[in-house]
């Protein structure tokens, strides 16, 4: 019954051990995320998170906007995680979970725990976890080879219960939790006359079996006498030394190996360095640590957290064997548009309805791209061919992101594979699609309490086109008062922080659903010419009207493009 358990105790061991290892796939939308980004991040996770091993996580690259917050709450679907940026960090190194010690251990035991754990480095903390100090081994030969100082010892201040473990002994007599803190350390294999010349009041003997020697170890009041050679104490000799509080402590071994191995029974808080360590956080980035390896030799350095709770040690060959952040795109293909850093991170797979951008990756990959309205409908027709039941809350976001992308079908991008994937998802959901989507669309374009940045942010994303960076941006609205009151907001933000966009031409969409048109803002050298020549209207105060057009990926943005080319 004892080895079954056993077995079951091993087992549930590694499967633990297996489960933390357990690779983590980040699945990510595009910056400033809308609807479809998140809501097909958050499916798309579900799908793999049934379907494959590993642990896929949806996250998200910037704040999500008013109309998906709705959604998201109205389905009670939790926000996915903030991911700022994908460059290597600490958390991303095999880091060497070597256990911390307490600084009153033993040389002896550090020694052993840095044998068990193949460690050069072994950090020092307190009952709290908190890093207090680290020893290394090169501290520990130091500390050895420089042992000249028979007063060492009680400078260190041992318990007597970490002396007899070093020495492999027992007490005898004598309180084992007090220390060795005054006197020096002696041996008495010197005749009683010659000992008494030597051995002072609190010192530290180590002697044989000589009755003689042991007396006049008691007479002169030490503290504490190691008998070698498991030699046999009588009875009288224990208690004339427990009446003077004097530790005995019976060892096996002889006054050579004793006078050796009693130096190992030092605290390692007397040689551990506790000044000026050198840390890193699990969020520090890799260049940073990188370079103050490179400054400072050490093999290992301990990794704590914003606390100071010590969580493992790094060293310079982790860097070797670093684990990138592995990723799946959703609803985008371009580097303009993708998280901080991609290049530090692996690519997995790529779902997308947009045109091929300027994205590329190491190795091939998974990349599902289709001509339809919304990333959500390639998500639905995964779930379809795998036959997987949708969960009504995961049904009701990928029909909201529908919803949103193809502006409740008046979209030109919107095609019967669309329309066909919302109306099946709303029924799953258990909603009603155009009460839902005039709700959805007034949450979305309520932007009182927004400032002229968070509103152009909201759904902005950034084209490079040949040598020409465009930025276009786009927001949608149910009336016409609502469109006029944030076009008026918006021209003074742009006309002032154009500069600071990184781009060529910038452009925003005004977009009124339910008239299907765009008023359209336009700032940049040519940006006017370009308007004219792919449109044919007049651009007056950076603004012109289209009719018809409320489509960035696919009236405005080809036709942009086309001017461009001409």
């Amino acid at each position: 019954m004892l080895l079954f358990m056993q077995l079951i105790n091993l087992l549930q061991s590694a499967k633990e051990s297996a489960l933390k290892k357990e690779a983590k796939i980040f699945i990510i939308g595009h910056r400033n995320p809308d609807t479809d980004s998140i809501c097909s991040a958050i499916a798309y996770a579900d799908i793999k998170n049934r379907t494959c091993k590993g642990k896929y996580i949806p996250k998200r690259a910037g704040s999500i906007n008013e109309e998906t917050t709705y959604v998201l709450n109205f389905f009670q679907v939790p926000i996915p995680g903030y991911l700022p940026d994908v460059q290597n960090q600490v958390k991303d190194l095999e880091m060497r979970e070597t256990p911390g010690a307490d600084k009153n251990m033993s040389i002896k035991r550090a020694w052993k725990l840095m044998q068990e754990y193949n460690a050069g480095t072994l950090p020092v903390v307190n009952e709290d976890g908190i890093l207090e100090g680290l020893i290394t081994r090169g501290d520990i030969a130091k500390s050895c080879m420089n042992a000249y100082d028979n007063t060492i010892l009680s400078q260190a201040a041992p318990k007597y219960s970490d002396i007899a473990d070093t020495l492999d002994g027992q007490i005898i007599t004598g309180d084992e939790t007090s220390c060795f803190e005054k006197g020096k350390v002696w041996s008495g294999a010197s005749q009683p006359d010659m000992m008494e010349n030597l051995i002072g009041e609190n010192d530290l003997v180590i002697v044989g079996n000589r009755t003689d020697a042991q007396l006049c170890a008691i007479d002169v009041n030490v503290s504490c006498m190691i008998v070698c050679m498991g030699s046999k104490i009588s009875k009288s000799i224990q208690t004339l030394a427990a009446a003077k509080n004097i530790v005995i402590i019976l060892t096996p071994y002889d006054v050579f190996t004793v006078t050796r191995l009693i130096h190992q029974s030092i605290p390692i808080r007397y040689f551990m360095k506790k000044d000026d360590l050198i840390t890193f956080r699990k969020d520090d980035y890799i260049e940073q640590v990188k370079d103050i390896m490179t400054k400072n030799r050490f093999r290992e350095f301990p990794v704590v957290n914003s606390k100071g709770k010590y969580m493992g040690t790094i060293s310079r060959s982790s860097l070797l064997n670093i684990r990138k952040k592995q990723l799946i795109l959703v609803d985008h293909n371009e580097r303009s548009q993708t998280i901080d850093n991609i290049d530090d991170a692996e690519i997995l797979e790529i779902i997308d309805h947009h045109r091929i951008g300027s994205l590329e990756t190491f190795q091939p990959v998974l990349f599902r791209n289709q001509p339809v309205g919304c990333t959500a409908t390639i998500i639905y027709q995964i779930y379809q061919e795998l036959a997987l039941d949708i969960p009504s809350q995961i049904a009701g976001c990928l029909c909201a992101a529908i919803l949103s992308d193809t502006l409740m079908f008046r979209s030109p991008t919107c095609t019967p594979l669309d329309i066909s994937a919302a109306n099946a998802l709303s029924f799953m959901a258990g909603i009603q699609i155009e009460e839902f989507a005039r709700q959805m669309f007034r949450a979305g374009s309520n932007f009182s309490d927004k400032t002229s940045e968070e509103i152009f942010y909201q759904d902005y994303k950034k084209y490079i086109i040949e040598d020409t960076t465009l930025g276009i941006g786009q927001i949608s609205f149910m009336s016409e008062d609502a469109l006029s009151d944030i076009k008026n907001r918006l021209i003074p933000y742009i006309e002032t922080e154009y500069k600071n966009h990184g781009v060529h031409m910038l452009f925003f969409m005004l977009t009124n659903i339910m008239n299907k048109s765009t008023e359209l803002i336009c700032y940049g050298k040519g940006c006017e010419q370009l308007i004219a020549h792919a449109y044919d209207v007049p651009v007056v105060d950076h603004c012109c009207s289209l009719k018809d057009i409320i489509s960035r990926k696919k009236q405005l943005l080809p036709k942009l493009m086309q001017a461009l080319q001409a």
